[in-house]
């Protein structure tokens, strides 16, 4: 299997882990969905749970490929506020607590990037998700 054929697949097991540890330990999560969302943290847990599984599904489909891959980049780019919040919260905590925090800011980048060329991608396989000679 080709790279550009992995890509999808990888993106989508990366999505579905993280869409399964919302649900498996959520606590985590609850705090750090910003305080102005309206509703409860755990409900924005477990809907952005839900989102990132179903993003996993459609880019698993290369008949969803493109747009499930579309979506995953606005989604990185929507809970981007909660890894800031996350940053923030952990300033006082262990250095090697901090680095993580801070560190998960600058990956919202290449998993844009990541998700947005996928779906550049998409558009140039068939619809059994054959390259068609093209990688």
């Amino acid at each position: 299997m080709s790279r550009s054929a992995r890509s999808p697949l990888l993106l989508a097991g990366l999505l579905a882990a993280a869409g399964t540890a919302h649900f498996a330990a959520p606590r985590q999560f609850d705090h750090i969905v910003p305080r102005s969302l309206p509703g409860s943290p755990r409900s924005w847990t477990y809907a952005s749970g839900a989102a990132e599984l179903a993003l996993a599904a459609g880019l698993a489909l290369p008949r969803t490929r493109k747009a499930a891959a579309l979506a995953a980049a606005a989604f990185f780019v929507g809970v981007f506020p909660a890894n800031v919040k996350m940053a923030v919260d952990w300033r006082h905590r262990p250095a090697p607590q901090r680095a993580a925090a801070l560190g998960r800011l600058p990956l919202q980048v290449p998993l844009v990037l990541w998700a947005r060329g996928v779906a550049k991608n998409a558009g140039h396989t068939g619809n059994a998700g054959n390259t068609g000679g093209r990688a």
